[in-house]
């Protein structure tokens, strides 16, 4: 976490791409009184229900398009100067579908959340419902979330949470992502938690949950 001192709950920035539905999750955990955080921001890669709702929310919101940059270098210092701008403790990716390469001084604090059990199914082009069809394809038994810490690459940094559901027969990519959703709705407060709280360790690739 960010070593300066400050007053308050620790603060969350949050990407997004799409409807927002991760992002307004940890907004109604934090309303509860379930998570001690603040949402200091939201920023889009595009116009989108998450941005709309930010707006509606009185939360900060910029929208900040791929499209209008030469290449991603360009796009993530926009991006990082708009997250500079909030503050940030912790950056949680909600939906986001660009790739961020953000600076060192993000490294273990950017979260991002997949409707997979990675190592599986991760990577460019998987997700939403490509990720769910892809394990229906593959005649999966078991499939879940994963919230991890991120680095440069898609889908690839240390697992931090994970929940499973059972693959059911009959199961279409809609019904398994409805199931595969109300677990993500658990696991990236508790991530994010552990996170505030000060017990999460880094240990190369291996996150290890220290003890209240």
């Amino acid at each position: 976490m960010n070593s300066e001192v400050r007053q308050g709950p620790p603060r969350l920035v949050a990407l997004v791409s799409g409807g927002g539905t991760t992002v307004r999750n940890l907004h109604a955990r934090i309303a509860a009184g379930d998570l001690n955080a603040r949402l200091a921001g939201v920023i889009a890669s595009r116009p989108c229900r998450g941005a709309q709702w930010a707006a509606e929310a009185g939360l900060p919101c910029r929208i900040i398009r791929r499209g209008d940059f030469d290449g991603v270098e360009s796009f993530s210092q926009a991006v990082t100067e708009a997250v500079d701008a909030a503050a940030p403790d912790l950056v949680v990716l909600a939906g986001y579908l660009q790739l961020w390469q953000f600076p060192r001084r993000y490294d273990d604090r950017v979260m991002n959340i997949h409707p997979a059990l990675l190592p599986s199914f991760g990577g460019a082009g998987m997700w939403g419902h490509h990720v769910h069809e892809a394990v229906l394809a593959a005649g999966c038994k078991v499939s879940g979330c994963t919230v991890h810490f991120c680095d440069h690459q898609y889908d690839t940094g240390p697992i931090i949470v994970q929940r499973c559901v059972d693959v059911l027969e009959g199961d279409t990519p809609d019904t398994l992502a409805a199931r595969v959703f109300q677990q993500e709705c658990i696991a990236y407060p508790e991530a994010v938690k552990l996170f505030t709280e000060g017990r999460l360790r880094i240990d190369g690739r291996i996150v290890h949950v220290e003890a209240p």
